[in-house]
């Protein structure tokens, strides 16, 4: 089958390897469309030296189940689903992929495949950061007068979050620098928009819960200094040290969210993703998400794949980049 893969640092290429077969639990899932990610590019050019195999990434994808392994409880051949995988094995950028159906949901019906592909990890990573590291209710009365800020808000998980956030009634606060990003925020619902550096500056209450999307260290003490009392900090991105004592006299709770931590170490409540996306698909169907998708390039291939990630290194990228179609 097809698929793009490196066997040294930054050179990916297209390469043909061998279909694989589903077991025990996994589906085999026809590649439609993926997306790229900042995991995508870190391991890209984390790769040194040669590899036997080549090494395929891609953590987001839509596509149609191909076929079941024995013991597959939730799908059948032929059902559309959309998911974001395992960071421990093969990704998506091939033809067809192999992946435990516990972290698999249908995809919602009125997306597109390329629409599909561009939300799982950022929708999985919004919602763990908010209802799981920071414990958000899901109860709109629950959040009445609480504030939420995120910083970085323009970029895929920050776009999703703000959109799950105004679901169950927080009021949201988006950090961006750029008139399109700030329209782009303004656009997904955020209730006020701010420039980074002036975080301690809109003249308002202390937040709730503060979700930081980047370059953690740059904020930490405006970030600290912003949060209130017994609230709650959640970063997807890890830079240490970090001062903690910072939040000791507020009593701040500090969380990271990483959204392979399922996957990756096996834990006994990995069907959580499935439920997740599986409520995210209701959502998106009824109106109240929808897809970050900005650019789509089209096929599947080294040189498109290539392009994506370099833009998506570029840093000004708004929402999510999706390659269609092999």
């Amino acid at each position: 089958m097809k698929a793009v893969g490196f066997y040294h640092d930054g050179n990916l290429e297209d390469v043909t390897v061998q279909q694989p077969e589903p077991t025990e639990r996994q589906l085999l899932v026809k590649i439609k469309a993926v997306s790229v990610n900042p995991v995508d590019t870190k391991q890209f050019t984390a790769g040194v030296g040669q590899f036997e195999e080549p090494r395929i990434l891609g953590y987001d994808a839509a596509g149609v189940v191909e076929r079941v392994g024995d013991g597959v409880k939730q799908f059948q051949e032929g059902d559309d689903v959309y998911y974001a995988g395992d960071v421990t094995k093969l990704g998506t950028n091939s033809e067809y992929h192999l992946v435990d159906e516990r972290i698999v949901a249908k995809k919602p019906r009125s997306l597109s495949f390329s629409e599909s592909a561009a939300v799982p990890l950022t929708t999985i990573t919004a919602w763990e950061a908010l209802f799981d590291r920071m414990g958000v209710k899901k109860q709109r009365e629950e959040n009445a007068g609480k504030r939420l800020l995120i910083v970085g808000a323009a970029g895929g998980v920050g776009s999703m979050a703000i959109q799950i956030a105004k679901w169950v009634g927080l009021s949201v606060t988006a950090t961006a620098s750029r008139k399109e990003t700030k329209e782009w925020v303004h656009a997904l619902g955020a209730d006020h928009v701010i420039d980074h550096r002036d975080i301690l500056a809109d003249g308002q209450d202390l937040y709730s819960y503060v979700l930081c999307c980047t370059h953690l260290s740059d904020y930490w003490e405006s970030i600290a200094a912003a949060c209130a009392p017994q609230g709650n900090i959640c970063s997807i991105v890890a830079e240490e040290p970090l001062d903690l004592s910072l939040l000791k006299t507020k009593s701040i709770t500090f969380s990271y969210e990483f959204m392979f931590t399922r996957s990756m170490y096996e834990t006994d409540d990995q069907i959580a993703q499935h439920e997740l996306l599986t409520e995210a698909a209701r959502l998106f169907d009824q109106g109240v998400l929808k897809s970050t998708v900005q650019d789509v390039y089209s096929p599947i291939n080294a040189k498109n794949l290539t392009h994506a990630h370099e833009k998506l290194k570029s840093g000004r990228v708004i929402g999510k980049i999706v390659v269609e179609s092999f």
